[in-house]
């Protein structure tokens, strides 16, 4: 068990899906002034001019490919190699993404007014660090190497073997495999030896031969020398780029655990992986489970604002006081031209034909070429193996719905969707509960305010309660909660609860019947707070003369001894840098976005950015 620190991997990514996902992003006021930041290359890194033009404000637009992005080697299929074959900018195929009006996304707390600014023009100006389950800040602050824990399967190997093994392990052994004797044959054993070599030599295999009534525990290789080439262990590449790649943010320090590998391998990563440092490593004797965190902290600074000082307060104050209404953010909803709730619509209205097409279908918008010739394909013959063979990666979403199409006939829909893994499918009707919330949310702030009513539902002990006239008195907005759809959840009891009924009947489905003929598609509904209040919020107004000046103090950088930033107080920019901490499952973009009054979908930001540049 050890603590990781991610930092990012590219400049800005079409692929990215929210302003925690993407490097330098426009961010502008809603209804007031904007300021655009030049894309990479247009000026060098981080050199902004004095001052912004500014652009009138163009409500619209984000979502999320279909693409298993977290499976997917970076670089395939680039748009450079055959993504922009017609010529059109990332600018013309974002037009087609949502916005945050397509997903509900629609009130503010505060009617403060809003200002603008450049968020992560460097990677330091977003970081992340995890709260573990004591509420401490997990940091990346110690690189040092614990001694090994000592287990049984320690003595089972001899010196000499051991010697044998990591040669072999390292291909120095010209006979391809070890053979180990096993002296006082027993099951148990052979199981130990088994399992010591697995641990200790990652990248062999083990099997048992009988050689003239004697047992032989036989090490090889099961792949080739090619496959397992270099100092860092592939495996455990592929495991924390997995786990990091699903989290998107520029800096992060997580706590992660690798089973079965020494602290000393892992260590030695730090001298061959980018992007990553490994460190604070600890042996346990049990895994991390969901649930073993508080939340995220968050540091984030927002450049060249255009805010004065009085509304710098004002919308900071309102946050630390208040909060910010507690909406799935955009990148919960895809970034092509069919967000994922639409697909999640259909399966749970078990129209799977449609759930076929929407997956499949060409759409105008931001693709990789391979994925664009697939569609095609597939309009046109509606042959899966056809399709499939335009596909070089055969792991994204498409692929594995193709493959399991030609295995089970275009008549087992439902088996041949069983192919995506779990958390993929699931992700589908997530969504649509994600923008049915999100609308019935802002309904309710609409029609009632921030003030608690007769009707609204609170928890107690876990179980949802109507409050009464009486009751509503002595709650506050901070109190209520608004459910996701499900057969297991109640709606409040003022009309906003039948607006959950007429959304679901508008979109074909009965809320009194939301099991379904599949169980993973049951929605059993959940119970989610309309307002979330940051706690330890903090911020301060930087100023700084050189754009390119790291305005964080990293992990990483703390490791390295680089000096922490120094500010001129009387710098010619200005920075807002604000820290706060979230429970899970909340959305640092929807806070932002309620400081600065902005809408943060990708297609809404692409547009000011073009307008500036153009």
């Amino acid at each position: 068990m050890f603590y990781l620190q991610r930092l990012p991997l590219c400049p800005f990514s079409h692929s990215m899906a929210s302003i925690e996902e993407s490097e330098p992003m426009l961010v502008t006021s809603q209804g007031g002034e904007k300021r655009v930041c030049p894309e990479k290359g247009e000026e060098e890194e981080g050199d902004l001019p004095p001052k912004r033009p500014r652009v009138q404000n163009d409500q619209k637009n984000g979502g999320q490919s279909h693409q298993d992005e977290e499976e997917e080697p970076e670089g395939n299929g680039s748009e450079g190699e055959d993504g922009e074959e017609d010529g059109e900018t990332f600018a013309d195929m974002m037009k087609h993404g949502l916005t945050e009006v397509d997903v509900g996304i629609l009130k503010f707390v505060s009617d403060h007014e809003g200002f603008s600014g450049i968020l992560k023009e460097r990677y330091s100006d977003f970081v992340v660090h995890e709260i573990n389950k004591q509420g401490k800040t997990v940091q990346l602050d110690d690189l040092s190497i614990p001694p090994e824990v000592e287990t049984d399967e320690s003595d089972v190997l001899t010196e000499e073997q051991k010697q044998q093994l990591g040669e072999l392990q390292l291909f120095k052994n010209k006979e391809g495999n070890v053979s180990i004797e096993v002296e006082d044959d027993t099951k148990e054993k052979r199981t130990l030896i088994h399992k010591a070599i697995k641990t200790q030599f990652p990248g062999l295999e083990t099997k048992t031969e009988e050689r003239e009534g004697h047992k032989f525990i036989v090490a090889y290789h099961a792949a080739g020398k090619k496959a397992l080439a270099g100092l860092c262990q592939p495996l455990v590449k592929q495991l924390i780029a997995s786990y990091f790649v699903k989290r998107q943010k520029p800096c992060t320090s997580s706590k992660i655990k690798v089973g079965r590998i020494t602290a000393e391998r892992l260590a030695h990563l730090n001298k061959c992986l980018m992007n990553f440092k490994l460190g604070n490593f600890c042996y346990k004797n049990h895994p991390l489970k969901l649930g073993e965190l508080q939340g995220n902290h968050f540091t984030v600074v927002i450049r060249n604002i255009s805010g004065t000082q009085e509304q710098v307060q004002q919308a900071m104050t309102s946050l630390k006081e208040t909060g910010f209404i507690n909406y799935y953010g955009m990148q919960r909803f895809g970034t092509t031209a069919v967000p994922t709730h639409q697909v999640g619509r259909s399966i749970l209205k078990n129209d799977w034909n449609e759930v076929v097409d929407l997956i499949l279908k060409p759409r105008p918008g931001a693709e990789k070429g391979y994925l664009v010739r697939c569609r095609e394909e597939w309009a046109k013959t509606q042959d899966p193996e056809a399709a499939l063979k335009k596909l070089p990666i055969k792991r994204c979403v498409e692929g594995q719905l193709l493959r399991g199409l030609s295995m089970y006939g275009k008549k087992n829909i439902i088996t041949a969707f069983g192919l995506i893994p779990r958390n993929n499918r699931l992700m589908y009707i997530h969504s649509y509960q994600s923008v049915v919330w999100n609308t019935m949310v802002s309904r309710r702030i609409e029609a009632f305010g921030l003030k608690a009513v007769e009707g609204d539902l609170v928890l107690r002990g876990g179980t949802a309660h109507h409050l009464t006239a009486e009751e509503a008195e002595s709650h506050s907005i901070h109190d209520i909660v608004m459910p996701l759809p499900g057969f297991d959840v109640i709606y409040p009891s003022h009309h906003v609860g039948k607006g959950y009924r007429e959304m679901l009947s508008a979109d074909g489905l009965d809320i009194d019947n939301m099991r379904h003929k599949v169980k993973d598609y049951s929605l059993a509904g959940a119970y989610r707070r309309v307002i979330i209040r940051p706690s330890d919020v903090s911020w301060e107004v930087i100023q700084y003369d050189d754009p390119k000046i790291s305005l964080v103090h990293t992990d990483v950088e703390k490791l390295e001894d680089k000096p922490a930033p120094v500010f001129n107080t009387e710098g010619k920019y200005r920075a807002l840098r604000m820290e706060f901490s979230l429970p899970p499952s909340t959305y640092a973009t929807m806070a932002i976005r309620e400081v600065l009054k902005m809408d943060t979908s990708i297609k809404n930001q692409t547009q000011l950015n073009t307008t500036w540049l153009n």
